[in-house]
């Protein structure tokens, strides 16, 4: 639906963090006149109310029969369409779409390049539109990273590129785009999807559904390789021998051997799989991906991901606060195999199997692991088995600083003490970025330095 279409109609938006506000903004830009209503906080409401806005009206109070009053409810990305009271509202008409909806449906301008999967697809695409713009390209980067597109839809001149993260609660409304990067699938976002199946539906979506030109996908993934591409879509596989991969610790275009991989500014292997998608990806829009390759070594790391902060007293602090999985948590120990690493595990609770962690730390032990918060006392229940004779040390905490305090008892000066928590923030944290800032304000650093992310918006 784009957003000419929605005049004349009973038009709401539903949140109004970011992706809101630019819903607002775009509508006000393309339809001054269309009456809107927001449903929203009460503080948002107050500041709402001094806009002067004689079209515009506020509610804070939302259930089924309030959006039913409304053809289109622009919702909030976090808002799930399959449970009440969206889900009962679109039962009676209510069409549901997201900003990123409106976005997606407006005239094409640029290369379209979107990213997803369940880790990795922040610094793939900011990857991406590094590259991108070391080939001289005029590229946005946006999306789910933290810019929604809808910001930038009349930015002059317009951008050649785009460089496009998308979670899985937007890549259902994706069309008309160049190239799909998928790069891996763990379960996530259960509470949100209801299904691990309708998981993977929704994600995959961005290539059953959007039928891109061009799909990216890792070769190593069982689910990538057995997906039903659309006939008109062309696949490239990285992580496979004939593509972009890994191998002897280099970069390699099928026998060609491109980077020395030890010199990137990105750890683990996984952050160099990421690189091989987005080489892959530029490879898909025609441009030379083995030139461009060289400058991924001047890249500028994302923060909150495998983020080294600095060392104090001998010990190495480490924010990974945007792990959410037990999986990326095992990926960032793999990150300092051979190093004493306390980890600081737990978060909120959504019932994931943490089996594969602990058979991880049965096969290599750590030095410590610190469980906290709500889903704590379940991961440190499933580790008490393997902690036993003295294998590692098994700690419980409450807040943040008690379990650096733990950890940083057990190190000395020696070691690594890695936040990577497996889970998601809420609802002690508003998201992983106040997750990270605690964690760095108790470890001893300015959490002021460590949140920028370089690149967003358009250069």
């Amino acid at each position: 639906m784009r957003i000419s279409e929605l005049e004349g109609q009973r038009v709401a938006i539903w949140g109004y963090g970011r992706e809101g506000r630019a819903a607002l903004a775009a509508l006000r830009w393309n339809l001054p006149r269309q009456p809107v209503t927001v449903f929203c906080s009460a503080e948002e409401a107050q500041a709402l109310g001094q806009m002067q806005d004689p079209a515009l009206e506020v509610e804070t109070a939302v259930d089924a029969a309030a959006l039913s009053r409304f053809d289109v409810v622009i919702k909030s990305p976090g808002i799930s369409p399959y449970a009440s009271p969206a889900a009962d509202a679109a039962l009676n008409g209510v069409r549901f779409i997201g900003s990123s909806g409106l976005w997606f449906a407006e005239p094409a301008v640029g290369r379209r390049i979107c990213v997803t999967g369940t880790k990795g697809k922040s610094t793939t695409t900011a990857m991406l539109a590094h590259l991108l713009r070391a080939a001289g390209k005029r590229t946005a980067l946006a999306g789910n990273i933290g810019m929604p597109m809808l910001e930038l839809m009349d930015v002059q001149p317009p951008p050649e590129a785009w460089a496009i993260e998308l979670s899985s609660y937007q890549t259902g409304e994706v069309q008309d785009i160049d190239v799909a990067v998928v790069l891996n699938l763990f379960p996530e976002h259960l509470d949100w999807h209801g299904s691990e199946a309708r998981y993977y539906a929704d994600k995959l979506a961005l290539v059953t559904r959007a039928a891109p030109r061009v799909a990216v996908l890792n070769a190593a993934d069982p689910r990538l390789v057995e997906l039903d591409v659309p006939a008109s879509t062309r696949v490239l596989w990285f992580n496979h021998a004939d593509g972009w991969h890994l191998r002897e610790g280099s970069v390699f275009r099928g026998e060609r051997r491109v980077l020395d991989a030890r010199a990137l500014p990105l750890p683990g292997r996984h952050n160099r799989l990421n690189l091989c998608a987005a080489l892959a990806a530029v490879e898909a829009i025609g441009l030379d991906a083995a030139a461009l390759a060289p400058a991924a070594l001047a890249f500028r790391p994302l923060p909150h991901r495998l983020q080294t902060l600095g060392i104090r007293n001998g010990v190495e602090a480490v924010n990974d606060s945007i792990s959410t999985t037990p999986q990326s948590s095992i990926a960032a120990l793999d990150c300092f195999r051979g190093r004493r690493v306390a980890i600081l595990v737990g978060g909120y609770d959504r019932g994931l199997d943490w089996g594969i962690f602990a058979e991880r730390l049965a096969a290599e032990p750590v030095t410590a692991v610190v469980t906290m918060g709500q889903n704590g006392p379940r991961v440190y229940e499933k580790l008490k088995p393997l902690s036993l004779g003295d294998r590692f040390f098994l700690m419980e905490a409450g807040e943040m600083e008690e379990a650096v305090k733990l950890a940083l008892q057990v190190l000395g000066n020696d070691g690594v003490l890695l936040l990577s928590p497996g889970a998601p923030s809420f609802p002690r944290y508003r998201d992983y970025v106040e997750r990270g800032r605690h964690f760095a304000k108790a470890a001893g650093f300015d959490p002021d330095q460590i949140c920028a992310i370089s690149g967003l918006g358009v250069a």
